[in-house]
């Protein structure tokens, strides 16, 4: 019995090196252009460039503090950090399936008596007492590798939590300078409204002066008053669009609306300007640097190896179980004998168990064979959408960089043309002074004027918003959180009071590579 228990164990100690049914994942490929369509444009470089704080290139403080309490404040953001802390939880999970899987400790006391007057007591202790406490054991061996797949496949969730989690990073430093951005192009267009209702008073003053005069109908004058209301009624319509935005970001930054009014009284730096130069590397650096890309590829690596773990399911399941005890009764005959309760820890009470067990799950009417091909088909879904995320990136990142460089094109001749209609409004307010022409020439002017400034502010922002779009098309942003912990020390705090973490909350920094590199064997609580 010695030696059959020696050779289990040994085979125990060789299980690491046996077999691992299923296939070993092979990264999808998809198909990534040499070169960007926009890459001989003088303000696209295909340097690769640092895109780690990729908003600091607008120069505006303001917005540069926004996306760090963004970063630090986010709920959205929040919940993805405890995802993360999640799936390390279901790593142990499935790490601690590589161990004994049942363990069990009792105790028992039992007190008998029997009735003299009942069958087959004529010879027996009709009266006794039995004390037995053990523990017991039962370890499915891992002989097709089905658990370690199972630590093969949380171990990619753990780390496609991870790059759920940069995702998000990536996603949320856009919305907050895109909002920003939106903000600051609403509070010029208020200010354009403002200076464009002052220049068509001034002429609304002189039309009223010209009819009190005789000089002109009243045609003039009401022109120039419905001129006017409609560029004043525009006003509201921008207050209520920023305010909408300005909740939006409140949101984002994870505080009410009444306590972000404040923060951009800072500055009224204006419509952020973009760089002369944007340096956007080449197509493929996508795949290394856009984390969606990244857990596209990690959530098909993760089901890859549940194929494996559905396949074992078609073999034999060797299981190690035994149990150890004491076991020790007192009765009269017991007594007579010199036995006793305190001979419990006694050698003699001491009671065993152990040996193998084999089940094969053979007559399942081909249920087992379709949960492989169903882990199967969902692998190649996987698959597909890795390539398709990594067409989409592409996609992105062109659509942006297009947008950005033609609403700068946009904005020169947009310039030229607020030049245009500011001197045209300088030339027919002199003329209609002077009596030298009729007041539509002067409303035609000013009607231009504030359309052409309102266009320069719109395509403005535009640009800006392009370019914030391309650098979050790239893949910028989550590099932020490097060396930082998933979730802020308050709500760590709140959860190791109520739970007993361990040390998981005390490793914040994304080391899943390292931990990968310990290989399937290690403690739940790594």
């Amino acid at each position: 019995m010695h030696v059959f228990v020696v050779m289990l164990l040994g085979v125990l100690f060789l299980l690491p090196g046996c077999m691992k049914v299923g296939p070993d994942f092979v990264p999808p490929t998809a198909p990534v252009a040499d070169s960007w369509l926009q890459a001989q444009d003088q303000q696209i470089s295909s340097q690769s460039g640092h895109h780690e704080r990729w908003w600091t290139v607008f120069g505006d403080p303001v917005l540069n503090k926004l996306v760090e309490d963004a970063y630090l404040q986010n709920l959205s953001l929040q919940i993805a950090g405890l995802r993360v802390l999640e799936a390390r939880a279901q790593l142990g999970v499935a790490t601690g399936n590589l161990y004994p899987q049942q363990q069990q400790l009792d105790a028992s006391a039992l007190a008998l008596g029997a009735s003299q007057n009942a069958a087959n007591t004529a010879t027996g202790d009709l009266h006794f007492k039995d004390l037995n406490a053990g523990f017991a054991a039962g370890w499915e061996l891992d002989f097709w590798g089905k658990f370690r797949r199972g630590v093969e496949a949380a171990d990619a969730q753990y780390l496609a939590a991870i790059a759920n989690y940069d995702s998000i990073m990536v996603t949320l430093t856009a919305e907050v300078a895109r909002a920003y951005i939106l903000m600051r192009t609403l509070e010029k267009r208020i200010l354009l409204a403002e200076e464009s209702a002052a220049i068509q008073k001034r002429s609304l003053e002189i039309a009223e002066n010209r009819f009190d005069g005789g000089l002109v109908t009243e045609l003039d004058v009401q022109q120039a008053r419905s001129l006017l209301a409609n560029t004043l009624a525009a006003i509201p319509r921008y207050h209520a669009e920023y305010r909408r935005v300005q909740n939006a970001l409140s949101v984002l930054l994870g505080i009410p609306p009444t306590e972000f009014s404040e923060r951009l009284s800072q500055s009224s730096a204006g419509i952020p300007s973009p760089p002369a130069e944007v340096a956007v590397g080449v197509p493929a650096d996508l795949l290394r640097r856009r984390p969606d890309v990244r857990r596209a590829e990690l959530q098909a690596a993760a089901q890859s190896a549940l194929i494996g773990v559905a396949k074992a399911d078609l073999l034999p399941h060797f299981t190690l179980i035994g149990s150890i005890g004491l076991q020790a009764s007192e009765s009269p005959l017991t007594r007579a004998g010199g036995s006793h309760f305190s001979d419990l820890f006694d050698s003699d009470s001491v009671t065993y168990f152990v040996g193998p067990s084999l089940t094969w799950d053979l007559f399942n009417y081909g249920r087992i064979k379709n949960q492989v091909r169903v882990q199967d088909a969902r692998l190649q879904q996987l698959v597909v959408n890795y390539q398709n995320t990594v067409l989409n990136a592409a996609r992105e990142a062109e659509d942006a960089m297009a947008g950005y460089l033609d609403d700068q094109v946009q904005a020169r001749h947009f310039s030229d043309a607020v030049q245009a209609s500011r001197r045209s409004v300088d030339i027919s307010s002199l003329q209609y002074g002077e009596g030298l022409t009729d007041y539509q020439r002067v409303l035609d002017a000013q009607r231009g004027l504030t359309r052409d400034q309102d266009s320069l502010a719109l395509v403005q922002g535009s640009v800006a918003v392009n370019l914030v779009n391309m650098f979050q098309a790239l893949g910028g942003g989550w590099q932020i959180r490097s060396g930082q912990e998933f979730v802020n020390p308050e709500i760590e705090k709140e959860m190791a009071e109520r739970t007993d973490w361990g040390g998981l909350l005390e490793q914040p920094k994304a080391e899943a590579a390292k931990q990968r590199e310990a290989g399937d064997w290690r403690w739940p609580d790594w």
